[in-house]
């Protein structure tokens, strides 16, 4: 049986890739983390969830988005494959954050992950370290 708990360091670092990489379509307070352990899948690390556009509309409720970490392959991972692999959830998020999703291809490219992770990075050296 899978179990969840809330991922507040997911949350951590997907703040900060929203904030560094100027995501402005993404409203952080409509993101919820989670972490799952016991999942049976292979590959996943990460899965992005959402409640179609008649549940938002049913339940009288903007959209939201869940990040879930799959722990078994997401916390060992370094920290430069967990900031990719947020990045490519965040990018699952459309412009209008309507609660849809942007499927795979070229928005979700491993070019355009390398490029804005390149970005998220270089975001950094202009800070002063305090």
């Amino acid at each position: 049986m899978i179990q969840y708990q809330k991922a507040s360091d997911v949350q951590d670092l997907a703040f900060s890739i929203v904030n560094s990489l100027e995501l402005a379509h993404i409203k952080k307070e409509k993101l919820h983390f989670y972490r799952s352990f016991g999942s049976r899948s292979r590959y996943t690390r990460a899965r992005i969830h959402g409640l179609s556009r008649i549940w938002n509309d049913a339940l009288v409720m903007d959209p939201l988005y869940i990040i879930e970490v799959i722990a078994e392959r997401y916390d060992d991972l370094p920290p430069h494959e967990k900031e990719k692999v947020i990045i490519h959830e965040l990018l699952h998020v459309p412009r209008g954050f309507s609660g849809g999703f942007v499927s795979h291809g070229p928005a979700l490219s491993k070019h355009r992950i390398e490029s804005l992770h390149q970005a998220y990075h270089e975001s950094f050296k202009d800070q002063v370290p305090a």
